[in-house]
């Protein structure tokens, strides 16, 4: 199958790694001309995956059009924030993609814009093809090293589904499929915000239970955020929802669990973000998701202590001191 990655971060690469290894077609198309040429010449890629080489059947490409014309598969690898104007680019190069049949989303956030999950967004960029997602517990290095993982692909009524679920999978990563674009794009987008608040406790040096504690009542939270923003229930117990949010909180390679580690430990969250190369998704989500819990009066107080942390200069403490001391109840 022929797939084309709009995106050269770890994740894009990583998965254009992948897929390579495993037999597909694959042509990656960088943001820039620069890193085009970057690519190409040294075959690895120093700036976000060092040390692991691209396979020499890797395609690099600098300009859409070309890029699209034999692909079946495209999968869009940018952060959120580069979404409205990849699906411009998308938009202007359909009809060079005469064979492609299904895009999916590989960025975990939300178009804070519109308000949406990122494949929605692009549906309304591309409403003649399937447009789906794919989201899980997976760490760029351990996928392009050949490590085990699991994924989730979701597409609604696509056809084409089975075969993209038979070309992605191998021995080392094992894809699942679901119809439930809302609750996996969700899941996708609200571990990072609980990330953030796993990484504060762990910068506070808290301890192993309270660590555990915040994760399982995150999970709670999620699940009730999630299913009130049209997600199905059983989705934030799987891949994209607990899986994701357990790999995101824990994992030290993760750039929300390390942003949360860092406010915990003091450093204030303006100098984090002060010329950051890599996109802390969480960030932006917290605010978002905040902004969607007050509109709809939805109930979540991680999500609005850590929005206090983040957006209101709420020292971490007095947050933790704010969901200790709230009014006792049963388990649920």
């Amino acid at each position: 199958m022929n797939f084309s990655i709009f995106g050269a971060g770890a994740w894009g690469t990583a998965m254009g790694i992948h897929l390579c290894r495993n037999g597909q077609n694959v042509t990656l198309i960088p943001r820039c001309y620069k890193q085009a040429l970057a690519l190409t010449s040294l075959r690895e890629n120093q700036l976000y995956l060092p040390g692991v080489p691209l396979g020499n059947q890797i395609q690099i490409a600098s300009e859409p059009k070309p890029a699209l014309m034999e692909s079946e598969v495209i999968l869009v690898a940018c952060p959120v924030a580069g979404l409205k104007e990849l699906g411009q680019t998308l938009s202007k190069s359909l009809d060079s993609a005469w064979r492609a049949h299904t895009f999916l989303t590989l960025c975990k956030g939300w178009e804070a814009e519109n308000s949406l999950p990122p494949p929605n967004y692009l549906k309304t960029q591309l409403q003649e093809h399937h447009v789906g997602v794919l989201s899980g517990p997976n760490n760029a290095l351990e996928i392009a090293n050949g490590k085990p993982a699991a994924i989730v692909l979701a597409t609604q009524e696509n056809p084409n589904a089975k075969a993209i679920q038979l070309a992605l999978s191998n021995e080392s990563l094992r894809v699942y499929t679901s119809n439930d674009v809302e609750g996996v794009s969700l899941g996708g987008a609200l571990k990072n915000i609980y990330a953030i608040g796993a990484g504060i406790c762990s910068g506070l040096d808290l301890g192993d239970n309270a660590i555990a504690a915040f994760l399982t009542r995150a999970l709670n939270e999620m699940v009730r955020l999630g299913t009130a923003l049209g997600g199905q229930p059983e989705t934030f117990y799987g891949l994209s929802g607990f899986g994701d949010l357990i790999a995101t909180s824990t994992g030290p390679w993760s750039r929300n669990r390390t942003f949360g580690n860092e406010i915990g430990k003091g450093i204030a969250v303006e100098t984090l973000l002060k010329d950051r190369r890599t996109v802390v998704e969480g960030y932006k989500a917290t605010h978002t998701f905040h902004g969607i819990c007050q509109a709809q009066g939805i109930d979540a107080p991680i999500l609005k202590e850590t929005h206090g942390i983040l957006f209101d200069g709420r020292p971490p403490a007095t947050a933790l001191q704010k969901l200790m001391n709230r009014d006792l109840k049963a388990e649920s």
